[in-house]
């Protein structure tokens, strides 16, 4: 599956896998062969930020 580039279906998309099918950001980034910070990047500038304790940005 290849992620969104808009960055609101990028937050859906991410939260979806991460409550579905990741324990963590790390390893669902792993699994797309990307980096996690990429994700964290593109996702804090729409000021959603990773929660490790919840496993989801908001």
């Amino acid at each position: 599956m290849n992620l969104p580039k808009d960055p609101v279906m990028l937050l859906s998309v991410i939260n979806t896998e991460l409550r579905d099918n990741y324990d963590s950001l790390e390893s669902l980034a792993a699994s797309y062969g990307i980096e996690a910070g990429d994700i964290e990047q593109k996702l804090n500038a729409i000021n959603c930020f990773y929660d490790r304790d919840t496993n989801r940005f908001a």
